[in-house]
């Protein structure tokens, strides 16, 4: 799949999808629950005979009667049962996140064994189990701390389901993508060409709930807003507050605490900081559990020295400046409505970055000393992030342009690229 969604829902087989289902049918039991037609009426695959490489000649490029993923059964796939194993493996283990769990343990194991599983997610769910397994631990640990969140926020039943039904389906859209474009990084040391293709998965996984489950719409609504910021910064359509759904919202703070904890150092205290560093990026009322648990772990410990940060954060200020002052003249003298828009767009994300610049305080030296070196290296190393993500979605905004107007777009990608190098 290119970085659009398909164009005719899934009346073909997805080449990646297939691919993953094809590699997990060597481990598990995977079969046609029905007879496969084209669209001519032509029988393809019969019912109960397991997928093969025979089945992926004879799907390619050939439109479909009902969808493939509607006539596929994994018998020995993915259950309840197996989901709560994986949920009692992941509180069991010494890591921020089972910490952050912990409290609410017994609640979100009793209600993973009453989510309602379709064949459609079932047979997904298994082959990223067997062909992708840190895509299954990561659709499990969202699972459970959707959970955990809407517990603290005092959710009812209806809703706690709902919620972790968001958290372990999130990301299915992912399988429909080249896996060398996935989120295995953190969505932190993508290029632009692999961000192109990342940015559709959101929009993919709620085609797949609202096409092909019966599940609640609020469901598919939260998958597609699942990387929206509530300040415009995220993908794939750049919503704004009240156009992402409270589900939506929780799902994003989810995502954006299990991004950072399964970085480079993973840390509660790193990931309240992501969450609180940009003024208006995410909604405080589904963050406040998580900043909660950062305070009862032991304090960040910088990698680097004092004098070292300080010369750090002196060049992500100038870099910033720079940015500003670069978005600012372009903007001036832009012509094409997409240069413009894309100038807008980014300096928007510049000038609420530069707020949350200013309320970290980080521009003052008293402040710095002040302050734990371990969450001023943490604060800093998320602004450059922002940065590079600025970069990225000023570019996708911008689209395809004219040679001049690429040109004069490239001259601010500079500028952010000089902060992230």
């Amino acid at each position: 799949m290119s970085a659009h969604a398909p164009k005719n829902g899934f009346s073909t087989a997805n080449p990646h999808a297939l691919a993953t289902i094809l590699e997990a049918s060597q481990t598990k039991r995977i079969i046609a629950a029905r007879d496969i037609f084209d669209i001519a009426g032509t029988k393809l695959w019969a019912r109960d005979l397991p997928v093969s490489q025979t089945l992926q000649r004879k799907l390619l490029d050939r439109q479909l009667l009902h969808p493939l993923e509607s006539c596929l059964l994994a018998e020995d796939g993915v259950t309840t049962h197996s989901l709560v194993r994986a949920t009692q493996s992941l509180l069991e283990r010494d890591t921020p996140l089972a910490a952050l769990l912990r409290p609410h343990a017994d609640k979100i194991v009793r209600e993973v064994s009453h989510l309602p599983l379709h064949s459609v997610v079932q047979l997904l769910l298994t082959a990223g189990q067997a062909s992708r397994p840190e895509s299954f631990e990561h659709a499990v640990q969202a699972m459970a701390l959707n959970g955990a969140l809407m517990i603290a926020h005092g959710g009812g039943t209806a809703e706690l389901r709902v919620a972790m039904l968001c958290g372990l389906l999130h990301d299915l859209g992912e399988m429909y993508i080249d896996p060398k474009h996935g989120e295995a990084d953190a969505d932190r040391a993508l290029d632009f060409h692999s961000y192109q293709q990342l940015v559709v998965h959101p929009h993919v996984g709620k085609l797949l709930i609202d096409q092909l489950t019966n599940y609640p719409s609020a469901v598919a609504r939260a998958i597609a807003e699942h990387h929206e910021r509530l300040d415009g910064s995220g993908y794939p359509h750049c919503l704004t507050r009240d156009q992402v759904s409270p589900h939506g919202r929780l799902l994003a703070v989810t995502e954006a605490t299990l991004s950072v904890l399964r970085g480079e150092h993973p840390h509660l205290a790193r990931a309240s900081v992501a969450l609180r560093v940009v003024p208006g990026e995410f909604d405080l009322g589904w963050v406040g559990p998580i900043s909660h648990a950062a305070r009862a772990q032991p304090a960040l410990h910088a990698t680097l020295g004092a004098e070292e940060i300080q010369a750090r954060l002196a060049g992500l200020d100038a870099a910033l400046r720079a940015a500003q002052d670069s978005a600012s003249v372009l903007a001036s003298g832009a012509e094409s409505p997409a240069l413009k828009d894309a100038l807008g767009l980014a300096q928007h994300l510049l000038s609420r970055l530069r707020a949350g610049w200013n309320a970290s305080g980080l521009w003052s030296k008293e402040m710095v000393a002040a302050v734990d070196a371990g969450e001023v290296e943490a604060v800093e190393d998320e602004l450059l992030f922002r940065l590079h993500s600025i970069r990225r979605a000023a570019l996708l905004r911008a689209g395809a342009l004219p040679a001049g107007d690429a040109q004069r777009l490239n001259l601010l990608c500079e500028r952010l690229n000089e902060a992230v190098c």
